[in-house]
């Protein structure tokens, strides 16, 4: 187990069926996030490590250089950005999906409130936190935002229908909101432009499917 995950201090399963056959790659790639909360919750080891790996990519490159120099000292953006993972996998029974980017949108403000902490110890007036500075080519487009705020069970059940491929570029993007670079990476994609492609046409897909089921 990771060493974010014993931190966490979720047990682990020790009896019955853990629910780890066939996970492997699938948690990291079309598997929904909320499946793997789902498990993490009933102590699925490699379904929190799977989450972990999930998020903390995209959490640590939207955190960095937020925390101001001032209020660094012996702690950086890193070190919050666990301490918030942590948090939010405690806490992870509390955790109530309202839309598809929710679980980006909960780690997020736990990092945020870790920097407001922070701030304040140091003896400094909490600055405003900026929610989203992301690089030109990957800020999200119109209908990447236009899905994230679709209800999660809608946007599940259409995503299940989709072929393997097209889930993986969806969630992906989505869900776990990594950058083309991260996703051509991942899936041995020869550039940027091509991992964006890929996934411009599986997130029309989705929508062709969320309008046929109306």
């Amino acid at each position: 187990m990771s060493e974010l995950a014993l931190l966490a201090g979720i047990p682990q399963e020790t009896t019955g069926n853990s629910g780890s056959e066939g996970l492997g790659t699938t948690l990291i790639s079309d598997q929904s996030t909320i499946e793997l909360v789902l498990s993490a919750r009933r102590g699925n080891r490699l379904a929190l490590e799977a989450l972990l790996e999930r998020c903390l990519p995209s959490l640590k490159r939207w955190a960095h250089g937020r925390l101001p120099v001032y209020a660094r000292g012996n702690c950086d953006t890193s070190d919050l950005v666990q301490e918030a993972a942590i948090h939010v996998l405690r806490r992870l029974d509390k955790f109530e999906p309202r839309h598809v980017g929710a679980m980006q949108a909960y780690l997020r403000m736990s990092v945020i409130n870790r920097i407001r902490d922070e701030i304040r110890r140091v003896g400094r007036r909490p600055e405003s936190v900026e929610l989203t500075v992301e690089p030109p080519s990957d800020v999200a487009s119109p209908l990447e935002a236009v899905i994230r705020e679709e209800a999660y069970e809608r946007y599940r059940a259409a995503v299940d229908k989709l072929r393997a491929r097209d889930r993986e570029m969806v969630v992906a993007r989505v869900e776990v909101q990594w950058s083309f670079q991260e996703i051509a990476h991942r899936f041995g994609m020869a550039s940027v432009d091509a991992a964006r492609m890929a996934v411009s046409r599986s997130l029309k897909r989705l929508v062709a499917q969320l309008q046929t089921e109306g």
